[in-house]
């Protein structure tokens, strides 16, 4: 009976019981992030989870702020062959080149969404209207891998320069930064972070 409960009142599912996974679940996953580091941060650890677990990502995230100089655009967009090739043999992260090469790539385009005027935050929260969208699924399965809202993200993000984030990962995206809240409805979160919590 008490596992009964837990699975209706507990954390979302899909973190299972693995410590690190809970406390990402519990403090961070749907906590809207308004900071274009962060944001920058969250986008390029998307984009590398695409085809793996998140918790491989979140494993070796510590990994990838040290590799990729804290995730500062400004210093990111600098890097070129030498230190692709650094990062390729770093085994703190994963080493794929397409990936290396696109983050340097979207480091570029969130120096140039700052030149001309939005910023990255401002360009993302455009998505949602400036405010999260709050969903009320009661189960996993209810919980789409992407939107019309994904989609229309991932083309205008495209078209300002970004790459390797194809729909399904800038829903996860949205769901991780807080622009959209998708914790269950029988998960406490839901209404803590839809409360401002």
């Amino acid at each position: 009976m008490a596992e009964q409960e837990e699975a209706r009142h507990g954390p979302c599912p899909w973190c299972g019981t693995d410590p690190l996974y809970r406390a990402y679940h519990d403090t961070e996953w749907g906590v809207p992030v308004r900071d274009e580091r962060p944001l920058f941060e969250m986008l390029v650890l998307e984009s590398f989870q695409s085809g793996l677990s998140w918790i491989t990502i979140l494993r070796r995230r510590e990994g990838f702020r040290r590799a990729f100089a804290g995730f500062d655009p400004d210093i990111l967009a600098r890097f070129g062959p030498a230190e692709v090739e650094r990062l390729l043999a770093d085994p703190g992260i994963i080493r794929h080149r397409g990936k290396i090469e696109a983050t340097i790539a979207n480091a570029r385009a969130v120096l140039a969404l700052r030149e001309s005027g939005p910023g990255l935050a401002a360009f993302l929260w455009a998505a949602v209207d400036g405010q999260p969208l709050t969903n009320h699924f009661t189960t996993g399965a209810e919980v789409p891998g992407k939107t019309a809202v994904s989609d229309a993200l991932a083309r205008r993000l495209k078209q300002a320069g970004f790459r390797h984030l194809g729909s399904t990962t800038v829903y996860a995206f949205m769901q991780a930064a807080g622009l959209v809240n998708d914790h269950l409805t029988t998960c406490p979160r839901h209404a803590e972070i839809s409360a401002g919590a």
